[in-house]
């Protein structure tokens, strides 16, 4: 049996493509866009996440094309720590509302500036690094005030693979997106 090469069947507008194309890092809000945004909480208080796999092998894409994600989340727990750290994703602040001082931190810390930077949030307090990165992008159940100020909407919901779509476009900005889905074809 004869096993044919995978070709990519998504396609992109130019002009977004070259809005995204010098992305070297993301900033991801966590409830709302890598989660569904629902808070859910065991009987001993303990706060549970729900995850989509195909964002968690999106942020996975990202890092092997060079791209890095970073999580800047107003909220903490174990369950986002493990998370991330089963991802691999080491650019993260917990526990913060004023979110543009964290994210200015990690631009200096990776060499970067706000010209090579893309940002998903879905809430107000996501505004500030939105409006200052490259490329701006929204969950489609994202609040109006953010839909506003996006460059682009998923057409999917945060939780329900939004942050990979994102991720795939950024992928096919830097051209590696053919390239990484090749290797599945093997």
């Amino acid at each position: 049996m004869r096993l044919s090469s995978l070709v990519p069947v998504q396609n992109w507008d130019a002009q977004l493509l070259l809005q995204a194309q010098d992305v070297g890092v993301v900033f991801f809000d966590v409830d709302g866009v890598l989660t569904d945004g629902g808070l859910l909480f065991s009987g001993e208080g303990e706060q549970l996440k729900r995850f989509n796999t195909l964002d968690g092998h999106g942020l996975k894409l990202l890092q092997k094309a060079g791209i890095t994600p970073a999580v800047i989340t107003g909220r903490d727990s174990p369950a986002l720590r493990l998370r991330l750290h089963n991802l691999g994703i080491v650019h993260a602040t917990f526990g913060t509302e004023d979110k543009l001082p964290a994210a200015q931190a990690m631009l200096q810390a990776l060499g970067l500036d706000w010209s090579q930077a893309a940002a998903m949030g879905d809430d107000w307090p996501d505004l500030p690094v939105l409006r200052r990165a490259r490329f701006a992008c929204a969950p489609a159940n994202a609040h109006e005030e953010v839909l506003a100020a996006a460059h682009w909407m998923t057409s999917r919901c945060g939780g329900q693979g939004a942050v990979r779509q994102l991720c795939d476009l950024l992928l096919a900005a830097r051209g590696a997106y053919a390239g990484l889905l090749a290797e599945y074809a093997s």
